[in-house]
């Protein structure tokens, strides 16, 4: 009997909640068939993505007039080295001063080098020999009187003096003292006599060629490019030359809010000193970088 009430009173509950489920669907089914009725059918499908147009690059902020006129610049050396030796000794022998021009490989002093030189005297006496004794060791071997082994020990040997010679060829070599760049000695460290330990003898700056090296804000970053040409005045010599862009940095210094620019001031006769100030008008380019300035 008690089998029996279970059984029915889980039919009913079924039968509830199917009934439900009926209701439930007959609202909204009816809905949903009305909504795809109304609805086209391109609102299923995903929308195509359109091409985006190019977008342009960022303009640069106009070129300030007032801080790009009568900008400081400075005139200096394309070079300016030290000139030394890597050697002891004496100096035996000087032959530039202060303000004369030198060439490369112009010896410009010399140190004492009598013991270089006896040694390497010495050796070449010594490789002249190894040859005569190569040459009759070569007759002997043709011959067959001198086995094949010793043949090729004195060649060794005489290859070997003939780079010991060499080698003290080169020694010899350090004790001049030479020019490596076209340009003017600009200082002379020692004198005739004096005592040199491995330091810096001369100071050579070439002058053919002038670097103006000058500091933009960071505001004219972008408007200055290696390449242009721009008028640079010195009123030290009240001329005005053209002078091209060869070096821009490309990174700000921070502190300052600044960047270095270089320009290539040709100076072939060497008319042009090196060391003055100098002004540039960074708003008005010029044609050419080889000849002075209209008016000038």
């Amino acid at each position: 009997m008690s089998v029996f009430w279970f059984s029915s009173r889980l039919a009913r509950h079924h039968w509830l909640v199917g009934t439900v489920l009926l209701v439930l669907c007959g609202q909204i089914l009816p809905v949903s068939l009305a909504w795809a009725k109304a609805t086209p059918d391109t609102a299923l499908v995903a929308p195509t993505p359109t091409e985006s147009a190019p977008v342009a690059a960022p303009a640069l902020p106009a070129l300030p007039v007032g801080e790009a006129q009568n900008v400081s610049c400075l005139v200096e050396p394309a070079l300016d080295i030290q000139v030394g030796t890597p050697v002891e000794g004496f100096l035996e022998e000087v032959n530039v001063d202060r303000g004369d021009r030198v060439t490369p490989g112009q010896p410009l002093a010399r140190l004492n080098a009598g013991v270089e030189q006896a040694l390497l005297d010495y050796q070449a006496a010594k490789v002249q020999f190894g040859q005569r004794r190569k040459t009759r060791t070569t007759e002997l071997h043709q011959k067959n009187m001198i086995a094949e082994q010793e043949v090729d020990g004195i060649a060794t040997e005489l290859r070997l003096a003939e780079w010991e010679l060499k080698e003290r060829g080169e020694r010899l070599k350090l004790r001049t003292i030479v020019s490596p760049i076209h340009g003017v000695v600009v200082d002379r460290y020692h004198s005739l006599g004096d005592l040199v330990k491995q330091e810096k003898i001369f100071r050579i700056a070439k002058i053919d060629v002038l670097h103006v090296e000058t500091v933009l804000p960071a505001q004219m970053f972008g408007h200055i490019a290696v390449g242009q040409t721009y008028a640079v005045h010195l009123p030290l010599l009240n001329q005005t030359r053209n002078a091209k862009v060869s070096v821009v940095d490309r990174v700000i210094d921070a502190a300052s809010g600044t960047f270095r620019v270089r320009l290539v001031l040709p100076n072939k006769e060497g008319e042009l000193p090196a060391g003055v100030r100098c002004q540039i008008d960074f708003t008005v380019h010029q044609p050419s970088a080889d000849r002075p300035a209209a008016g000038h």
